[in-house]
C-alpha cells in the first residue's frame, strides 16, 4: 500500500471534495481540523491543526491513514489514536514538501498497521 495515496474506497480522485476545515476524528476521539489537504497521486497528505488539544501543534498525516470521510458531518476519520498523532514528528512548515521530510513522516506512520 502506498502511504501517500488515499484508499480508493475512501476518496475518489477528481471528486472535487475539499477536506480543509473538516474535523479529524482519531480512533479515540476528535484530534483537530484539517488545515491543508492535497490530492496528488503518491503525494497526498493532510496537515491537521490540533488546536488546544496538543497546545496548537500541527501534524502531517499521510493520506493512507484516512479511513472514512463524512461530507455531511464534515469529518475525516483516521486510523491512528490521539497519542500516536501527538507523538508524531514535529510539523516543519519550511520542509514539509521535501522528500526527506516525507521519509521521516513515512517512517513514523509506516510502522503502524492499517
Amino acid at each position: 500500500m502506498e502511504l501517500w495515496d488515499y484508499r480508493p474506497d475512501v476518496y475518489a480522485r477528481g471528486s472535487g471534495l475539499d477536506l480543509v476545515g473538516y474535523h479529524v476524528q482519531a480512533t479515540d476521539g476528535k484530534i483537530g481540523t484539517v488545515d491543508e489537504a492535497t490530492y496528488e497521486v503518491g503525494e497526498s497528505y493532510l496537515v491537521v491543526d490540533t488546536g488546544p488539544w496538543i497546545f496548537g501543534k500541527k501534524v502531517m498525516l499521510p493520506a493512507r491513514v484516512v479511513t472514512r470521510i463524512d461530507p455531511q458531518e464534515r469529518e475525516v476519520h483516521v486510523s491512528r489514536t490521539k497519542a500516536e498523532i501527538k507523538d508524531s514528528p514535529e510539523f516543519d512548515e519550511a520542509r514539509f514538501k521535501e522528500p526527506e521530510y516525507r521519509t521521516v513522516i513515512g517512517d513514523y506512520y509506516g510502522r503502524f498497521t492499517y
